[in-house]
């Protein structure tokens, strides 16, 4: 089958289209044709030796796709062959074919296509887990939302308008402020150096916000401090783009609270993984919740999607295709 491997650490050069064994699924696990694999900020964190260094070059990228099974191997009862489904943390997913855990895999219901099934996972758990989990948004609130545009931006600022809460969006370019504005956003402020804050405190009549989402790295961190009313939430998420540095806890104003929103720390058991997908998948058939897809690469051409999606160019969710 053909995958997509890293031959070492550094840019999207390392990337390659090759010729790989076919995966057998071993006991627990399950055989699945991939329809389409997400693209996230995660695989360019393990090209760049942030992750993964246990595992030897070359390796597959990828950690999430839908698809269809194909076989399942021993002590699988879950899941038949032919049934849809869809994954958020398999490594291994930029390839024609992957060999599952079960646990890992939810089903697709059939009003969801397989295409908005690998487009919602990742960015759609992450976003759901931040406004309903990390601060659990109440009707009123005022979140800023970095990256408004991007795929996590654009879902969490619907979900944030689902629990009644008003959203002050940031976007790196002035053509991206429809789109952040079509989701929902009830201000977009264009902004690449940082320097949002007296926008927002003028928004907030000097109160500032509720929460902040910022997964913009350091550039924007004092910013994000600042923006903070009393008491306010600091969401810091997105380690591919660096941290703030150390931390004086005493200098933090305000009496905020700040936490590292850590993926596995949304969906740490495989019930919670099937039951906020379920919820999602509900959402979307619903219309109540909708998903950009921003470009869809062939497999081939994954180095590509990176580098697009590394010039922070791109917005939506970015799909590659088998």
């Amino acid at each position: 089958m053909k995958a997509i491997v890293m031959n070492g650490i550094g840019g999207s050069d390392r990337l390659s289209h090759v010729e790989r064994a076919e995966p057998v699924p071993g006991r627990g696990e399950v055989l699945v044709e991939i329809a389409f694999a997400g693209v996230n900020f995660m695989d360019i964190g393990v090209r760049q030796g942030m992750a993964w260094t246990e595992m030897p070059n070359p390796k597959i990228l990828g950690v999430e796709g839908a698809g269809r099974v194909l076989a399942r191997g021993d002590g699988v009862a879950d899941f038949e062959p032919g049934q849809r489904v869809a994954w958020v943390y398999a490594p291994g997913s930029y390839a024609e074919r992957i060999a599952i855990p079960a646990t890992a895999l939810v089903p697709v219901p059939d009003a969801i296509d397989d295409r908005t099934a690998a487009s919602i996972m990742m960015q759609g758990l992450t976003a759901s887990h931040f406004a309903t989990d990390f601060y659990p948004v109440q009707p009123g609130d005022i979140a800023f939302v970095h990256a408004a545009a991007g795929g996590v931006g654009l879902l969490l600022t619907q979900i944030i308008k689902l629990r009644g809460g008003q959203v002050i969006g940031r976007v790196s370019t002035p053509d991206k402020v429809a789109m952040a504005k079509a989701a929902g956003a009830d201000h977009v402020i264009v902004d690449t150096e940082g320097r949002f804050a007296e926008d927002v405190l003028r928004l907030t009549d000097g109160e500032g916000v509720h929460v902040v989402y910022d997964g913009s790295g350091p550039t924007t961190f004092q910013g994000s401090l600042d923006i903070l009313r009393r008491s306010g939430t600091f969401c810091w998420y997105g380690p591919v783009l660096g941290g703030p540095g150390p931390l004086d806890i005493m200098s933090l104003p305000r009496s905020i609270k700040i936490g590292y929103a850590t993926f596995f720390d949304h969906i740490h058991t495989p019930e919670l993984l099937r039951g906020r997908s379920a919820q999602l998948f509900d959402w979307l058939a619903e219309g109540m919740l909708d998903v950009r897809i921003g470009g869809e690469y062939r497999l081939a051409d994954a180095a590509k999607a990176h580098a697009d999606m590394e010039s922070r160019k791109t917005t939506g969710k970015l799909l590659l295709v088998p």
